[in-house]
């Protein structure tokens, strides 16, 4: 091996290691952004869940179910759709899909 080739591949290490960075924005987990009780009603919508049965388990109004389920989605970027599917997008992102 010459003596740059090791420095390159220092380099290269050091670049992913950077990249690879906790601390970096990229990387995080979306649902790292919600709070515990944002996940914990993503965690019954995902269990199929109405807004109606979220609020009566987590005894708060439908108002306060609508306004968690309205943060959430904007939590992870997802726009209204005229087809409705916010719902299962957020799902899908809980479980890791």
């Amino acid at each position: 091996m010459g003596p740059h080739q090791g420095a390159g591949q220092d380099e290269v290490a050091a670049g992913r290691v950077v990249g690879q960075h906790p601390g970096d924005p990229q990387r995080h987990d979306p649902l790292e952004r919600l709070s515990p009780r944002e996940r914990e009603v993503l965690g019954l919508m995902a269990q199929g869940r109405s807004n109606a049965n979220l609020a009566a388990e987590l005894f708060v109004s439908d108002a306060a179910v609508n306004k968690h389920i309205g943060n959430i989605f904007a939590k992870l970027d997802l726009p209204a759709d005229a087809d409705g599917h916010r719902r299962v997008l957020a799902v899908l992102r809980f479980l890791g899909v």
